[in-house]
């Protein structure tokens, strides 16, 4: 509908039926903080050494000895995948020699841990490494099980249009609870790992839809709150409760079970939260949207008035023939094409630097549990800052400040002395603070700058993007097996540049937004032929920046 904003304008715009959309959707986001980063733990690798049998018949100075010293992370340890040759051992320990004083251990042939492994229970009393054997030869499955959680296809994402924003968010919903459960029981590496690309799938259309549903229910003023906030912050708390479950419950199968029944609370939001009517209006259903807004009205204390929609308008509005647009037009003039690479590479690297530190919480020093609730409570001051910054600052030097912030941290990490742990941790969490406010201030620029026309398709081909950059940021992780600074010598050097690429974004503050590719903002540093002006959007679009129907996050 052309004006939907001014025909709704009578039910306000933060009453009873608001502040209940907003913090039931809001709220339904809760799990997704559960399930988006619950392989740190359920994949969680505790200290492990090759299994000596006692069938080798060795005696304990030789038992002590079979297992060579290495350095690993910066920090010496029993090797974790090799062990002295047991026949040699025993030869060594019926002779009576002494290692180390009679035998130089530095001499002696190696082999694999052919007997299995023993692992440490100080953190972990089973976690789907310990249970298949995820470690040595096969640890690069713990990156990929991490990966089948983000590369899946967004199935969900694009049947909004065809059968509903709450339909697909209780479905949505349904199926990242569901196939949770059913991965309690998976019975190999395998299993889990198909179920889990669907749990992936479930989770992050989840949050799509939620989004959506809240962005065409919720007034203008509203609207740009729940964006950055709203959703935000229950994410948040979500994360922050991930690493008190996993304390209290150490075995795996138990920790996913607890995590999934909380899905079960939202079943009775299906009674409460409506389906929006903007969706049902441009299907035709306008009896059912008048409904819903006549009860949000009554829920409000609010008279509705006799009639809401004025039929003429309506039915100009769909006999309208509306201009297509597919996404080659993303890349069919230079400037768009540019915006549309950018944009592509901005998302990707914001990506690899939010999960990769995310995942990487269990490696730093200190408790492993502390460590994940700090990285989620430190999302919190960040989606506030970012809140603050897009309401009063230009948005590049907004995006630019807080990447640069967290690549310089990420990159100062090397140079922190070994004993200076609580710095190392500090720095890593600056880093996350400053990644995760451009993640949640992206949103809301890449919105900015795309015209009404592909809005949609741009945002949504970012945020593809931003997949590809989820699924690269476990081996990111991986890499801190072989150096521990790597990862972040990597993600610091790539979010600095990334916040350098920003400064040539078009500046979309305080400008309207464009309806039609020839409106569109220029990227800087390029020269352009002069144009005639453009006409300019309303009022009511340069106040509310983020209206996404349809997006792909």
């Amino acid at each position: 509908m052309q004006d939907y904003e001014g025909v709704t304008a009578f039910l306000g715009e933060w009453g009873p039926f608001q502040r209940l959309i907003f913090f039931l959707l809001s709220a339904s986001i809760v799990p997704n903080g559960f399930t988006g980063l619950s392989i740190v733990f359920l994949a969680g690798a505790p200290e492990h050494r090759c299994r000596v049998p006692p069938s080798a018949n060795l005696s304990r100075e030789w038992l002590n000895a079979s297992i060579p010293r290495q350095v690993q992370g910066g920090r010496e340890g029993p090797s974790r995948c090799r062990r002295y040759r047991l026949e040699s051992l025993a030869n060594f320990s019926a002779l009576g020699l002494q290692p180390g004083r009679d035998v130089d251990l530095s001499q002696l042939e190696l082999e694999k841990c052919l007997d299995g492994w023993e692992y440490s229970r100080e953190l972990y009393l089973s976690t789907i490494v310990t249970e298949w054997l995820l470690n040595c030869q096969l640890s690069w499955q713990v990156p990929s099980t991490e990966n089948c959680f983000f590369c899946n296809p967004l199935v969900f994402v694009f049947v909004h249009q065809r059968f509903g924003r709450k339909k697909v968010l209780f479905a949505t919903m349904g199926v990242q609870t569901g196939f949770s459960f059913l991965q309690v029981f998976s019975t190999s590496w395998e299993m889990f790992s198909v179920l889990f690309v669907i749990v992936g799938m479930g989770q992050i259309s989840n949050y799509v839809a939620a989004f959506v549903l809240g962005t065409e229910i919720l007034g203008k003023t509203v609207r740009i709150i729940f964006c950055t906030l709203g959703v935000c912050i229950f994410y948040a708390i979500g994360y922050m409760l991930l690493p008190l479950f996993a304390y209290f419950i150490r075995d795996w199968r138990m920790l996913l079970l607890a995590l999934t029944l909380p899905g079960l609370l939202c079943i009775p939001l299906w009674w409460v939260v409506p389906e929006s009517p903007r969706w049902l209006i441009s299907q035709g259903r306008v009896q059912e949207a008048e409904i819903i807004i006549r009860k949000a009205a009554k829920t409000n204390g609010i008279t509705a008035p006799d009639v809401i929609f004025d039929p003429m308008e309506l039915q100009e509005m769909t006999s309208q023939k509306q201009q297509t647009h597919t996404i080659l037009d993303l890349v069919r003039t230079k400037n768009i094409r540019l915006v549309t690479i950018m944009s592509v590479i901005i998302w990707m690297i914001i990506s690899v630097g939010y999960f990769g530190l995310s995942l990487d919480t269990p490696n730093l020093h200190g408790d492993a549990y502390v460590n994940c609730f700090l990285s989620a409570v430190i999302e919190v001051p960040a989606y506030i800052i970012a809140w603050v910054l897009l309401r009063n600052l230009p948005r590049r030097y907004s995006m630019a400040a807080a990447l640069f912030l967290g690549g310089c941290v990420l990159l100062f990490i090397q140079l922190v002395p070994p004993h200076l742990h609580i710095l190392s941790i500090i720095l890593v969490m600056l880093g996350k603070f400053g990644i995760t406010s451009s993640f949640s201030m992206v949103y809301v620029y890449t919105a900015e700058l795309y015209p009404t026309v592909v809005r949609n398709m741009g945002v949504g081909a970012s945020s593809m993007a931003s997949r590809l950059g989820s699924i690269l940021s476990p081996y990111f992780v991986y890499l801190g097996a072989y150096d521990r600074f790597l990862p972040y010598i990597l993600m610091g050097s790539l979010t600095v540049l990334t916040g350098i690429l920003t400064l040539f974004l078009p500046e979309s503050y305080g400008t309207p937004l464009p309806d039609t590719i020839e409106q569109m903002l220029r990227v800087k540093g390029l020269k352009y032929r002069h144009t005639s002006n453009s006409t300019r959007v309303s009022k009511d679009e340069e106040e509310s920046p983020v209206i996404l129907k349809s997006t792909a996050f």
